[in-house]
C-alpha cells in the first residue's frame, strides 16, 4: 500500500460535536458573539479536524496580496499608486505593521504581487503572480 493510499484510508469523518464545542468556547471569549466573522468559521473547522479545543498550529503564514486600483486617479485614495511598490518593499524588509504583529505571533509574512502597477525585477522574497498592472478606473467602466 502506498503512503497516499494509507493516508486516505486513515481519513475519518469529522466528529460534528467539535463544531458546537468550538462555538461555545468562541462565545465565551471577551468579544461580541460572532464578531470575528469567517475567522470563527475557520476556528471551528480547525477544532473539528484536530478534535482539540486548543489546537497548536506550528507553521503560520500571512499572505499579503498587493495590487493597485485604477480609481485612485479620482483622488479618493489616501496615497498615490507610487506608494504601492514602496509598501511592498517595506513588507519584504519587515518594516510594516503587519510584520511587527507577525513577529509577535511567530508568523511568516509572504508578499504576492498580484496586480501592482510597477515592474519589480528580481526581488528576494516577492512572489510574482501579476495578472494585471493595476485595475482600470471603475468610475469610467469595468475595473
Amino acid at each position: 500500500m502506498s503512503i497516499i493510499q494509507e493516508t486516505i484510508k486513515n481519513i475519518k469523518p469529522i466528529d460534528e460535536s467539535f463544531y458546537d464545542k468550538a462555538q461555545k468556547r468562541l462565545d465565551n471569549l471577551t468579544k461580541p458573539q460572532g464578531s470575528l466573522g469567517r475567522l470563527e468559521e475557520f476556528a471551528r473547522r480547525v477544532v473539528a479536524i484536530t478534535q482539540n479545543l486548543n489546537p497548536q498550529i506550528n507553521k503560520k503564514v500571512i499572505f499579503t496580496f498587493a495590487g493597485d486600483h485604477g480609481v485612485v486617479e479620482e483622488g479618493i485614495s489616501a496615497f498615490p499608486k507610487e506608494v504601492t511598490p514602496q509598501m511592498v518593499l517595506n513588507f519584504l524588509r519587515g518594516g510594516a505593521g503587519i510584520n511587527v504583529l507577525a513577529r509577535h505571533a511567530g508568523v511568516d509574512v509572504k508578499v504576492v504581487d498580484i496586480g501592482v502597477d510597477y515592474d519589480f525585477d528580481k526581488v528576494d522574497g516577492l512572489i510574482q503572480k501579476k495578472v494585471i498592472r493595476g485595475t482600470k478606473n471603475i468610475r469610467k467602466g469595468s475595473a
